[in-house]
C-alpha cells in the first residue's frame, strides 16, 4: 500500500473511536452550533497549527506543541476539545485531572509516538541507568512517565543545555531532532530511532527544483526533518519559529518543509508573503499528516456535542508523566525569564 493509499485509508475509513458525525448542516450553521455548544458546556477549542483550516477558524487557541501545553495548563473550561493527535489530547488531560478532555476521533495518532513502544524503552533505559531521560512533547504518556524532563522544538535546545555537562542524555523519541539537537548545543546523546512519517518524505529533487525555479525563495524547514535537508535549509525553526519568520522576514517567498497545515495561519498572518509547500518524493498528499486531518469539523462537533470519546488514564500513569511536563513547563520559564 502506498503512502498515498495509506493517507487515504486513514482518512475516510469507518471505525470506533469517535462519534457519529453531524453529517447536513451548512458549513456557517456548523460553525454556529459549535459556538453555541461552546457557550452552553464551557468549553475551550485548543487546535494545532496542523488542523484543517475550518478547525483552526474555530478554535480559542491554536499553537504549536508548547503553546498549546500551556494554554491547557491556564485553561477554567470545564470541557477541553483537543483538536490535535492523541498525544497531545493526553498532555491536557495530565495538566487538567478535573476536567474532562476530548479528542474528535480517537484514532488521530502519531507515526513519531508510535516508534516508540514503553516496553522497548524501558529496556534500553535500564541498560543506561545512568542516562538523564529528555523526550520529545511527541510521545504517549507512558513515555513521558518514564522521562526526566519533556521538550518541545521551540525550548529543546534551552532545555538540553540546562542539563549539566557531565550528564549523559538519552533523548527520544526523533532521531532526526535528536542529531539537530546534538549539532546545535554539541551535547552527544543517545538517540532513540524514531520518526516522523510526514517530515521524512520531503524530496531534496524536487525541493532543489523548486530553489532553481524561485532562487529568491527561502527554504525553511522543521527540525524533524533529515539533517540532510536540514543542511540546505536558510531558516530551522519549531512550527511556531516558522510561522514568526515568515511574518517577520523581509524576504517574500518561501519553501516550507513541514506539514502544510500551517500555512493556513501563514497566509492569514503573512497575506503579502508567497508560501510554496515541499513537495513529498511520491505524487501523494505526504506533506499532510494523515492522522492530523482524521479530525474534522464535523467530528469536533460531534464530540462537543457528545462529550466523547474521552481521553482518560490511570492516576498513577497521570502522575507520572505529569511530573516531566511541569518540570519543562518550570524551565521554559526560568529559562524564558533568563534569557
Amino acid at each position: 500500500m502506498t503512502n498515498s493509499t495509506k493517507n487515504e485509508a486513514l482518512r475516510h475509513e469507518p471505525g470506533p473511536g469517535y462519534p457519529q458525525a453531524v453529517k447536513s448542516p451548512q458549513r456557517d450553521d456548523l460553525f454556529s452550533q459549535i459556538e453555541q455548544l461552546k457557550r452552553e458546556k464551557n468549553a475551550v477549542i485548543l487546535a494545532h497549527y496542523y488542523q484543517d483550516p475550518d478547525i483552526q477558524d474555530v478554535a480559542d487557541f491554536v499553537g504549536d506543541s508548547l503553546e498549546l501545553a500551556r494554554a491547557a495548563q491556564r485553561s477554567t473550561a470545564d470541557l477541553i476539545v483537543f483538536a490535535g493527535v492523541h498525544f497531545m489530547a493526553e498532555g491536557a488531560k495530565i495538566l487538567n485531572p478535573a476536567r474532562k478532555v476530548v479528542l474528535p476521533d480517537l484514532r488521530a495518532g502519531c507515526s513519531l509516538a508510535n516508534s516508540c513502544p514503553p516496553d522497548a524503552f524501558a529496556a534500553l533505559r535500564a541498560k543506561h541507568p545512568e542516562h538523564f531521560v529528555v523526550s520529545y512533547i511527541n510521545c504517549s504518556a507512558a513515555i513521558k512517565a518514564q522521562s526526566n524532563v519533556i521538550c518541545t522544538s521551540s525550548n529543546a535546545v534551552k532545555i538540553i543545555e540546562s542539563i549539566p555537562a557531565d550528564r549523559p542524555i538519552l533523548f527520544a523519541p526523533d532521531r532526526n531532532l535528536g542529531a539537530w539537537l546534538e549539532k546545535k548545543t554539541g551535547r552527544k546523546m543517545l538517540l532513540w530511532q524514531g520518526a516522523c512519517i510526514v517530515h521524512e518524505t520531503f524530496s531534496e529533487r524536487k525541493i532543489a527544483a523548486l530553489q532553481v525555479e524561485h532562487p529568491e525563495a527561502e527554504l525553511i524547514a522543521h527540525p524533524e526533518c533529515e539533517a540532510s535537508l536540514l543542511a540546505k535549509a536558510q531558516f530551522i525553526g519549531s512550527t511556531s519559529a516558522l510561522l514568526k519568520h515568515v511574518i517577520e522576514s523581509p524576504k517574500k517567498t518561501f519553501i516550507v518543509a513541514t506539514e502544510e497545515g500551517i500555512l493556513h495561519q501563514m497566509r492569514k498572518q503573512a497575506p503579502n508573503k508567497e508560501l510554496i509547500p515541499a513537495p513529498p518524493n511520491q505524487n501523494c498528499a505526504c506533506n499532510e499528516c494523515p492522522y492530523m486531518k482524521l479530525n474534522t469539523l464535523e467530528k469536533l462537533h460531534a464530540a462537543l456535542r457528545d462529550e466523547t470519546p474521552e481521553i482518560t488514564m490511570t492516576e498513577e500513569l497521570r502522575l507520572s508523566a505529569e511530573a516531566p511536563l511541569l518540570k519543562m513547563l518550570e524551565w521554559s520559564t526560568q529559562i524564558g525569564k533568563n534569557a
